[in-house]
């Protein structure tokens, strides 16, 4: 089951710091980041057997959900800069978001190399878990 993982975010007459003291790299093989062309735009959906994923959203706000390929049990999050946390998608999940506001971005970390990535790559149509209904929130 995902989870999350609290962060803060501390400002004074420096600036703004954000962080998620609690998430541990150690797992961690690569990143990458994703922003979408516009707001309201679904990537989904994305799963895979062995991966695990953390996800963190440096800037604006999207709507993602992670469903057990095991039992279609699906969960829903939002995820906001403005409220630092990663989310963890374990394996044998499938995962999806939209982004929310115009110039979000999101990092992937990920447990697997590329190559193994690929090896484990499951993709199904962004309409085969309907979770894109923000009314639900």
């Amino acid at each position: 089951m995902a989870h999350l993982i609290s962060g803060d975010v501390v400002v004074d007459e420096r600036g703004t710091v954000r962080f998620v003291n609690d998430f541990d790299f150690k797992n961690v093989k690569r990143f990458y980041e994703v922003e979408n062309h516009r707001a309201g735009y679904i990537r989904a959906w994305h799963g895979h057997k062995n991966e695990h994923k953390y996800v963190y959203v440096s800037e604006g706000t999207i709507l993602i959900g992670a469903v057990s390929l095991e039992t279609n049990g699906m969960q829903q999050f939002i995820l906001s800069s403005k409220n630092p946390r990663i989310l963890w998608i374990p394996p044998n999940h499938a995962n999806g978001f939209m982004t929310l506001e115009e110039h979000t971005k999101v990092f992937f970390f990920s447990s697997a190399t590329l190559e193994e990535s690929k090896a484990d790559d499951l993709r199904f149509p962004y309409d085969k878990w309907n979770i894109w209904d923000i009314k639900n929130y």
